[in-house]
């Protein structure tokens, strides 16, 4: 699976197109008229990123895959396997290469030796693979430096194909083993959907949609009780607090609320139920192009935007003195304002590992980071070559 077991994921993981693949449908075209007839030509191929710097490496498995089940020729209409004469070695998924973008210093992550016409139609998927799975784990990795050990959930579902999920979602959580293991730290990975869980047993979370929140007219608080109501305890209750374009009002309303609710089966010796509704956090995810209404506007017109700073800090303040202008017993004095400053600060909406560092400089009281489109960028870019030389062995 990669070098943190040390094992290979199989086809029973992926489920390939065996049978279309073989056939060359997922092949550029001048790559299946090789097989046409060069002869049998033995050659060494070597895999290899050309982005200068560090390359995370993901997708080795996958494209391993490819050439064992798919190496070979048709006679007539028999696909005869020739997948055991090949000679290969590779690196394993989670490992990290350096490039100084000269070609004479390439680190190959697969090499490959064998008869050419017999593999050359897996050069397009192969390098398909590698260079989109080591992309988003490369981002994932960079981002989760920037957030300096802060959680990330992983929200790229909804800027792609549904057909990407799983491969996108294996390059993530390498990324957070990765991380976690050359910073000491423990990261747990958050997807959102079952999909990119799929290769390594991982489940989707999510709290509560803005159409959810449509749904009770607009009233969050409301949302989110009945939300806690009814979803298992194990699921973070946060509450997404951007829908009024009031980020403060609604926090600390929806932290009432639920406190509220949390006393009560208290109260009534129902700890089980009370912790239905133990508010997790507030997810701020206001549109790039909107001002929250408790940003006054200041200065430069485009700082005010989205999710800022400024307004960060507004709901931190908010909610640690919200438990100060409820009517308590003593007794519950200490227990409010616990509740309300644990709650927790999720920040989405337009966030980049550049965004995040200048965040992280200016100790804005984030919690945890959504980032989605972000991962997908390919800065530098990320790109897999083939290197391919006749091999007199």
């Amino acid at each position: 699976m990669s070098i943190f077991d040390g094992k290979r994921l199989t086809n029973e993981t992926f489920k390939l197109d065996i049978d279309r693949m073989r056939c060359g449908w997922y092949t550029d075209k001048y790559f299946t008229n090789i097989t046409i007839d060069c002869g049998n030509i033995e050659v060494e191929m070597q895999w290899f990123t050309r982005r200068a710097g560090k390359v995370l490496v993901v997708g080795v498995d996958k494209a391993l895959t490819m050439l064992r089940h798919c190496t070979g020729y048709f006679d007539g209409n028999t696909f005869i396997d020739t997948s055991d004469q090949l000679e290969v070695s590779a690196v394993h998924d989670g490992c990290v290469v350096t490039s100084d973008g000269n070609p004479l210093h390439v680190q190959p992550v697969i090499r490959v030796r064998g008869r050419y016409r017999d593999f050359a139609i897996l050069e397009t998927p192969t390098l398909g693979i590698l260079t989109r799975a080591s992309r988003v784990a490369t981002n994932v990795y960079n981002t989760l430096v920037a957030a300096r050990g802060k959680p990330m959930l992983f929200f790229p579902a909804r800027f792609d194909l549904h057909e990407v999920q799983a491969a996108d979602g294996y390059a993530y959580q390498t990324a957070v083993q990765r991380y976690n293991m050359d910073h000491a730290s423990t990261l747990g990975r958050f997807v959102s959907t079952d999909a990119q869980g799929d290769w390594w047993g991982g489940a989707g979370g999510g709290t509560v949609a803005h159409a959810a929140i449509a749904s009770f007219l607009g009233d969050t608080s409301e949302a989110l009780l009945a939300f806690a109501q009814v979803l298992p305890v194990s699921v973070p209750r946060i509450a997404l607090v951007d829908f009024n374009n009031d980020s403060v009002s609604d926090s600390v309303g929806v932290c009432k609320a639920m406190f509220e609710q949390f006393r009560y089966y208290t109260e009534i010796f129902q700890p089980e139920e009370a912790e239905r509704y133990r508010l997790y956090g507030v997810r701020l995810d206001t549109s790039g192009s909107l001002r929250d209404v408790s940003v006054q506007p200041l200065g430069d017109a485009t700082l005010d935007l989205g999710v800022n700073p400024r307004l960060v800090f507004l709901v931190r303040q908010s909610l640690d003195s919200a438990w100060e202008t409820w009517d308590l017993p003593d007794k519950w004095l200490k227990p409010a304002h616990d509740f309300c400053q644990e709650v927790k600060i999720v920040a989405s909406g337009g966030f980049s590992p550049e965004k995040i560092t200048r965040f992280e400089k200016l100790s804005v009281p984030v919690d945890i980071y959504g980032v989605g489109s972000a991962l997908f960028e390919n800065h530098g870019p990320i790109r897999y070559r083939l290197y391919c030389g006749c091999c007199p062995y």
